[in-house]
């Protein structure tokens, strides 16, 4: 389990971790990242989505499933998000 692995790190640096997540995945491990960075958000298999917004203002369930699905998905502000991010 992580948290934020990507705070601080360079875009190349990102893409590194990335390459590293990749690798202990590829190898049959199971990884669960806590993450606000579309690129890492945009690569995962699967997404479950917290809010509205943080702390003792979140909590609720709004979304679960995959990026193809996050994408349809009108209630999810990390949804609408990523798909800017994606179509950059």
């Amino acid at each position: 389990m992580l948290d934020e692995p990507s705070t601080g790190l360079h875009p190349s640096d990102t893409e590194r971790l990335m390459k590293i997540l990749n690798r202990l995945v590829d190898k049959g491990n199971t990884l669960i990242v806590i993450e606000h960075n579309l690129d890492i958000i945009s690569q995962a298999d699967w997404i479950i989505d917290i809010g509205p917004g943080a702390g003792k203002y979140g909590g609720t369930l709004i979304f679960e499933g995959t990026v193809t699905e996050l994408l349809q998905n009108t209630s999810s502000v990390t949804g609408e998000y990523l798909k800017k991010h994606l179509t950059k």
